[in-house]
């Protein structure tokens, strides 16, 4: 299977994303920072599965889109609170 035009200006669009939002990991100079870059790249990865789901025609990619994206907003959300102090 070859890409398009089009798949393959996607591809480097979210290669991209991925790399700006790993600095933005490495540097962000708040722990704050860090945590909405780690949101963002959880994000990017299940729209990026989503795609390759839909590129290849297999669910399965679908499936395991769903379940990392549920457990990376619980993770997210945990990191989150940590950071905070655990104050409700």
């Amino acid at each position: 299977m070859t890409l398009t035009v089009l798949e393959q200006i996607s591809a480097i669009l979210v290669g991209l994303a991925l790399l700006l939002g790993f600095i933005r990991l490495l540097l962000g100079p708040t722990a704050p920072d860090r945590v909405v870059s780690a949101d963002t790249l959880s994000v990017i990865v299940t729209a990026a599965l989503v795609a390759v789901g839909a590129w290849l025609g297999n669910a399965l990619y679908l499936d395991v889109a769903l379940v990392y994206g549920a457990l990376a907003f619980v993770g997210i959300v945990a990191v989150a609170r940590a950071i905070e102090g655990g104050h409700s």
